[in-house]
């Protein structure tokens, strides 16, 4: 499996971003996709999911209402747009995929693979 996020960037405080996440290698279509972040000194945390279908989908509080999840079975890319960035989004942005899960949404523990990661750095 491989994930290759892009789309990060400098934007200043209230501006817009959309990240990919192009994956190969799997049968994308088969599964759920998330994206996560780490910022500095911090834990990753999870930010958003989507269902396979693209039918379900599921927002970190600290993002609702600003991001959304989305997805293209056909071009096995996953996409995150990000409205009104703040200083506090600034982080490394994660994709991954998660083969089997217990319940919606799955756990980050149980997401089995990760890309590389594209920065996202929100400042003045």
């Amino acid at each position: 499996v491989q994930l290759v996020e892009s789309g990060g960037g400098l934007v200043q405080p209230g501006g817009s971003l959309r990240l990919s996440c192009a994956a190969s290698r799997l049968t994308f279509s088969n599964y759920v996709m998330g994206w996560f972040r780490q910022a500095p000194g911090k834990e990753r945390e999870f930010v958003a999911a989507i269902s396979a279908s693209g039918g379900n989908t599921f927002y970190a509080n600290s993002v609702k209402g600003r991001f959304s999840i989305s997805r293209d079975n056909a071009k096995n890319t996953v996409y995150l747009q990000m409205n009104s960035l703040k200083p506090e989004d600034t982080a490394l942005y994660y994709c991954a995929v998660v083969r089997t899960y217990k319940n919606w949404p799955p756990s980050g523990e149980e997401y089995d693979y990760w890309g590389q990661g594209t920065q996202v750095t929100v400042s003045s």
